[in-house]
């Protein structure tokens, strides 16, 4: 019985709220139509314009400071990542160690702290502002649905007052069939029924008047005090954010300024303590000077050629050597005498031997006036790399490779025909098929570990923003 009498209520109460929504919309359509008036408060209307104003400027206002947060973040990582560069080329037993690993720890420390007070003072108190918003506008939108309401059961309660005059005149004489066929002693309590039927009906509109007209008033009152005390506050509201966001910049910025002081104290003091010492120069040939240029050691005092197996040629070839004699012959091929070419060896080795001699006399003569200066031989290069080396590393390689990068920062395809990168990945450049579909900034590749393991440029390669990535070879 107890669960049949709930469904009772739900049904009455589902049926109760169809009928309001059907006698609102009947009430809207005829204000519409010019039918019915409507109750008017301009007042109000400038709060509610007001109200949505202010809520409008909040939301851009929370939007634009998560994405300064946002930006305060990626500044944090950005230099976290520098100061921990500093960190792993500074060596041990440089002065200033353990000053630069205490400032590197502060720039994170001040970073964090920055970021949090942000979010502390400016975000959640901006969370705070915004939450009073969602209430308001529910209790406005009610308050327009009440003065619906209130309306139409004004227009209601006056149809029947119209009603109840047109009917007083026709008390005195029977109309309908019933009176005109009731006996004379009937049509006086016919009429007088009526009477009281109309009354009932007036009454009972005009209890459902005075209802209506209590809620919408009392709604009414509450967001007339509420709307222009939430409008004056956010003068307030304004002043205190952005004085908060100022202060912490400002306290921020001289923290770090210190920090970047006593960075710049311990650079200055590693620059004046190597400054005054002597590093050996270590001369490497250009990309434009064969290697054969390079100035060699003196030979040893048994006056044996000396075959350094360092140097090497571009284009493979053999080229005679800077300790050749004049007339010396080289054997071109295995079909020649052994003797012939120990004998050439044998006179390129004396000869170089004896310039070698003249040279460390003039050496000796001048030694009082000029620094000793040491000088190291390196491999022959083709655009900075090993000639050996890199024939063999570029037939591992892709067709047309270029050059390497390497991710900095993670990046998300947008395209079936972008890379997905990771902070880390290393990438083989190589051109575009057709040169006139690279755009500005992008690049071709493939990921070294996909060639690695696939071989395969059709479904491994595609196309990536260059400035994710940073030249690595």
């Amino acid at each position: 019985m107890a669960e049949l009498g709930s469904k009772g209520v739900t049904a009455g109460k589902i049926a109760s709220n169809v009928q309001k929504k059907l006698t609102r919309a009947q009430e809207k359509v005829l204000q519409k139509l010019g039918k019915a008036d409507e109750t008017k408060d301009e007042q109000f209307e400038q709060c509610v314009q007001n109200f949505n104003k202010q809520l409008s400027e909040g939301t851009r206002l929370q939007k634009d400071l998560r994405t300064y947060l946002a930006s305060v973040k990626a500044m944090h990582e950005a230099s976290k990542k520098l100061t921990e560069c500093l960190q792993e080329v500074y060596e041990p037993d440089w002065p200033g160690r353990d000053d630069t690993n205490k400032i590197v720890e502060n720039n994170d420390l001040l970073w964090t702290d920055f970021h949090q007070k942000l979010v502390d003072q400016a975000l959640l108190t901006m969370d705070t502002y915004l939450g009073q918003f969602p209430d308001i506008k529910s209790r406005i939108a009610k308050r327009g649905r009440k003065l619906v309401d209130y309306d139409s059961a004004r227009h209601h309660f006056e149809a029947l007052q119209t009603a109840k005059k047109k009917d007083e005149t026709k008390i005195a004489k029977p109309v309908s069939l019933l009176e005109k066929a009731a006996p004379q002693w009937c049509q006086g309590k016919l009429q007088a029924h009526l009477v009281a039927q109309t009354n009932l009906l007036r009454n009972q509109a005009e209890e459902e008047l005075v209802k209506a007209q209590k809620v919408f008033e009392e709604m009414n009152v509450d967001l007339q005090e509420e709307l222009p005390s939430l409008w004056n506050s956010r003068v307030g509201f304004y002043v205190n954010t952005f004085q908060s966001i100022a202060g912490l910049e400002e306290n921020f910025h001289k923290e770090m300024s210190k920090l970047n002081q006593n960075l710049h104290d311990v650079l200055l003091g590693l620059d004046k303590q190597y400054s005054g010492n002597a590093f050996p120069v270590k001369a490497q040939p250009s990309d434009s000077t064969p290697a054969k240029a390079n100035k060699s050691p003196s030979p040893p005092p048994d006056g044996s050629p000396i075959t350094s197996p360092e140097t090497k040629t571009v284009n493979h070839e053999l080229e005679p050597s800077t300790l050749e004699a004049p007339g010396a012959s080289i054997p071109k091929s295995p079909s020649q005498p052994a003797e012939a070419a120990r004998a050439g060896a044998e006179a390129a080795g004396s000869e170089a031997a004896a310039g070698a001699e003249a040279s460390k006399a003039e050496a000796d003569s001048g030694s009082s006036s000029l620094p000793a200066v040491v000088v190291e031989t390196f491999p022959a290069t083709v655009n900075g790399t090993v000639e050996g080396a890199a024939s063999s590393e570029r037939a591992d390689m892709p067709p047309g490779f270029l050059f390497k990068v390497q991710a900095m920062h993670d990046y998300t395809a947008t395209d079936t025909d972008e890379l997905q990168l990771k902070a880390g990945d290393v990438v083989l450049v190589i051109p575009f098929e057709n040169p006139e579909e690279q755009d500005e900034g992008w690049l071709m590749g493939v990921k070294e570990s996909d060639w690695i393991q696939h071989k395969e440029l059709d479904q491994c390669r595609g196309v990536f923003p260059e400035n994710f990535t940073e030249r690595v070879q």
